[in-house]
């Protein structure tokens, strides 16, 4: 039977962990990046980006002042069992995880009116900063995989999902995508980042496809259309933290869902910022 007490234990270490290092891909592309990097004034932003990364792995501390939000990600095998209190000694492992960091206290006290407008101020304590719902997904086996990812407040203000008329072509709706990408990784102001994408056919679902392109994606491996979008962002120049360079968007990660007869195509695009994406994983076994 799988243990509550490591339950919670384990998740308040990925939460530390995905705040604070930056995963072998990860810093196997920056580098790279930084070594093809050819304005000075570019590669001096870079340098002390992998500076900030190295100085917070080596302290576990907060890769960015924003801290961020915890989303945490679960997938649990057909043939796992899920012990009863799990959920909630998941979600003690992400507030001891805020406290253990420490995370920025952004906790919003109140009732549900309240804390729209933020009259009441805030925690003290990190850990009130709730998470947000938690994806489910199947996995074949007999493990429950957990995933959090990290993610900061400025990203949301750039990001952006609608629908896209498809016109029966492929090649428009990743036009569209770029088009998108553009003006919002030259706005965010804290570049290079990393696109993620989710299509699908409703707004949630397409948010929630971003959200697993994130959880999977691997720095290492692109597709044809995600490198094509990176490429052809990274050719408009914006560079790093705008000052202009060839690395704009290190990334792009898409999740593509389901489709249904239609003229439209929702997608969902979030410019994750230079310290993103942050995210770290545990599982555990779980079956009878």
């Amino acid at each position: 039977m799988l243990a509550l007490d490591k339950v919670t234990a384990d998740v308040a270490t990925a939460v530390v962990e995905a705040s604070s290092h930056w995963r072998e891909d990860q810093l196997a592309c920056w580098r790279a990046a930084c070594e093809r990097e050819t304005i000075p004034r570019a590669k001096w932003a870079m340098e002390n980006f992998l500076k900030n990364a190295e100085a917070a792995d080596l302290h576990h501390s907060a890769l960015c002042d924003d801290t961020g939000t915890p989303h945490p990600f679960l997938e649990i095998g057909d043939e796992a069992v899920l012990p009863a209190g799990f959920l909630p000694a998941m979600e003690a492992g992400i507030r001891k995880g805020l406290n253990d960091l420490p995370a920025r206290p952004m906790g919003v006290r109140g009732n549900e009116l309240e804390r729209i407008s933020q009259c009441k101020g805030l925690y003290d304590e990190p850990g009130m900063l709730m998470p947000a719902p938690t994806q489910i997904r199947r996995i074949p086996g007999k493990k429950i995989r957990f995933t959090i990812l990290m993610l900061g407040g400025g990203p949301e203000i750039r990001s952006r999902t609608q629908p896209i008329f498809h016109m029966h072509s492929l090649e428009h709706v990743i036009e569209e995508m770029i088009n998108w990408a553009v003006p919002q990784v030259a706005a965010l102001g804290c570049q290079p980042v990393t696109l993620s994408f989710g299509l699908g056919r409703t707004a949630v679902e397409a948010s929630s496809l971003s959200l697993e392109a994130m959880k999977d994606g691997r720095y290492d491996v692109q597709s044809e259309i995600e490198k094509r979008i990176t490429d052809e962002v990274n050719a408009r120049g914006i560079g790093p933290i705008g000052l202009g360079g060839s690395t704009s968007v290190l990334a792009t990660f898409i999740k593509i869902g389901n489709m249904r007869g239609s003229g439209f195509r929702v997608v969902s695009m979030r410019p994750n910022c230079c310290m993103e994406i942050r995210k770290a994983s545990r599982e555990w076994e779980a079956g009878v």
